[in-house]
């Protein structure tokens, strides 16, 4: 993304969108998340993650852990989690993961995790590498880490490109808002994002899911996937979309793109929503 300067260290990350991530984090650390839909949200990113896969006792990586809240679910299934955030939100993770005894914590960006190459059994990466500057060198950052044959999930926000054309109007709006509120001091682009949350993403979801119930198809009705979504969750998620200060979307053609040059093979998308979520496997004759 041109005009976007790393910060003096090199490293591939965006000071200000790491930084705006560690206070969402702190503000918002996912504790409040009803049980039923934690576990939902939880199935609607790792569905097509291949457990069966896995060798015994497992060793993975979470890079873009944040609070944890994905972490604190794989972890259970594996022997070892490596869990990955440059922001201060590792510290909400190290409390939100505390009964967890097989998590290290590792604060560094995505081309500074201190993991052996070709070490890894699994990785994933969710809502992440959208942030960063270079998310195709990040990609392969996280490949590099990689055994060969061994899977990495991950999801990037979508360009839009199963959408129809007002759709994507609708968005370029709401970027055009992003672009202005998350320039804002902490506390009040907190404030602007819960009213966002609050007057905007909740009615138009539970109308959205009323619609449905009437037998209505609301695919294409804005916000239509918070329709079953608690209110905690479209709060986090307004910070998270209009509080970020670097944002990249991408379609399934470009993320297919970049998976395969990063040298994954074996690319599965999952075709419903978050889009877009894929998995690989880093290729056997990788380098």
């Amino acid at each position: 993304m041109s005009g976007i300067q790393r910060p003096p260290d090199g490293g591939n990350l965006h000071a200000a969108t790491v930084k705006g991530f560690g206070d969402e984090w702190n503000r918002l650390d996912q504790t409040g998340i009803p049980t039923d839909e934690y576990h939902s949200l939880f199935h609607r990113y790792f569905s097509i993650f291949p457990w069966d896969a896995l060798p015994p006792h497992a060793v993975g990586f979470d890079l873009g852990c944040g609070s944890g809240r994905w972490a604190k679910l794989v972890a259970p299934r594996v022997a070892h989690l490596h869990c990955i955030d440059p922001s201060s939100a590792l510290d909400v993770a190290r409390q939100n993961l505390s009964g967890a005894s097989n998590c290290s914590f590792h604060r560094t960006s995505v081309d500074g995790m201190p993991l052996s190459e070709s070490s890894m059994d699994f990785g994933y990466s969710l809502g992440v590498l959208h942030h960063v500057p270079d998310t195709q060198a990040g990609l392969s950052a996280c490949v590099r880490k990689l055994k060969p044959g061994a899977p990495f999930l991950l999801y990037l926000y979508y360009a839009f490109d199963n959408r129809p054309f007002w759709y994507r109007w609708l968005w370029r709006f709401s970027d055009a808002l992003r672009q202005s509120i998350s320039r804002l001091p902490p506390t009040l682009r907190y404030l602007v994002t819960q009213v966002i949350a609050v007057t905007v993403y909740f009615p138009l979801a539970r109308i959205a899911r009323a619609a449905e119930k009437l037998g209505v198809n609301v695919a294409n009705f804005p916000l239509s996937g918070y329709r079953r979504c608690s209110l905690y969750t479209m709060r986090t998620d307004s910070l998270d979309r209009f509080g970020t200060q670097l944002e990249k979307r991408f379609t399934k053609s470009q993320i297919q793109t970049m998976m395969e040059n990063a040298q994954f093979t074996r690319i599965h998308f999952s075709e419903t929503e978050p889009y877009w979520c894929a998995v690989g496997f880093r290729s056997l004759d990788a380098q």
